[in-house]
């Protein structure tokens, strides 16, 4: 099983949700809504948001686990519907997932997810 996180536009946000959600098997995605900076420090962005003298960027953060089957869809679907060829056009992180547990049923493992 891998996690796949990715920092991305707001403004992608639903051209990418729409698309994750048309994959057969999909698990579903957790959405946050977050600020940072990247290597620019946001200095020229213009929807930079200002907290105690430090500039920020609002972006969105998807959080997907899936199996090691799914990764490359997944991957693909981020990276094309957010790509837009400028900087501030996110991240995506893979990372590998030892196990899962549902709280409601205790399953663990792929039947978690």
């Amino acid at each position: 099983m891998k996690e796949i996180k990715a920092i991305i536009r707001p403004a992608k946000l639903r051209d990418i949700a729409e698309e994750l959600h048309a994959i057969d098997g999909m698990p579903g995605v957790t959405v946050s809504e977050i600020k940072g900076f990247g290597k620019g420090k946001a200095k020229n962005a213009k929807d930079k948001i200002l907290y105690e003298m430090v500039d920020f960027i609002p972006r969105v953060k998807l959080e997907v686990v899936v199996d090691d089957e799914m990764v490359d869809e997944v991957v693909n679907v981020i990276q094309k519907y957010a790509h837009t060829g400028n900087t501030g056009d996110g991240k995506i992180f893979i990372s590998t997932i030892d196990d899962v547990v549902k709280i409601r049923t205790n399953e663990r493992g792929k039947d978690a997810i």
